[in-house]
């Protein structure tokens, strides 16, 4: 048990550094709403490495993307706490046609993240237009963001 707990942990973390390190060629890709933080990035899912593809249930493919949401909530001291948030929304495309998202959650120790796949579109921009609820008692916070991917064929 132990053994599978550990194993659980370090792919989720080696997904965790391929997805930050995949953004740190751009700026920080985050919204701050008061208190909180809400995180965004999308990446190619053939970027993660095939022990963190099987581990969370998500293909390879260089036809496939990876959406990440983490919601962090800024403490008193500096330090941030994660946010068990709800996100829905979709991608499109300049055809506009829209691809809804499905979003899993994804809890590792002190983290929590929002994971959802797509389909990518080869040199297009992809609009991503979510709502993340980080507060049961307010209104969803709209979050929009456009990324272009080029597919290696």
């Amino acid at each position: 048990m132990a053994i599978a707990t550990l194993r659980r942990f370090s792919l989720l973390t080696l997904l965790l550094g391929t997805l930050l390190s995949a953004t740190q060629a751009a700026a920080e890709q985050m919204v701050e709403v008061g208190d909180y933080e809400i995180h965004y990035n999308a990446i190619e899912t053939r970027f993660l490495t095939p022990e963190v593809a099987q581990a969370n249930n998500l293909q390879r493919s260089i036809g496939h993307g990876l959406v990440n949401i983490s919601v962090r909530e800024r403490q008193p001291d500096g330090s941030t706490l994660p946010v068990n948030a709800s996100v829905q929304g979709y991608v499109s495309g300049l055809t506009d046609t829209r691809e809804p998202l499905s979003f899993r959650t994804v809890h590792d120790g002190d983290a929590t993240y929002h994971l959802a796949t797509f389909t990518l579109r080869h040199d297009e921009p992809m609009r991503f237009n979510l709502e993340v609820r980080y507060d049961r008692n307010a209104n969803p916070e709209p979050v929009s963001f456009i990324k272009r991917f080029y597919i290696e064929r």
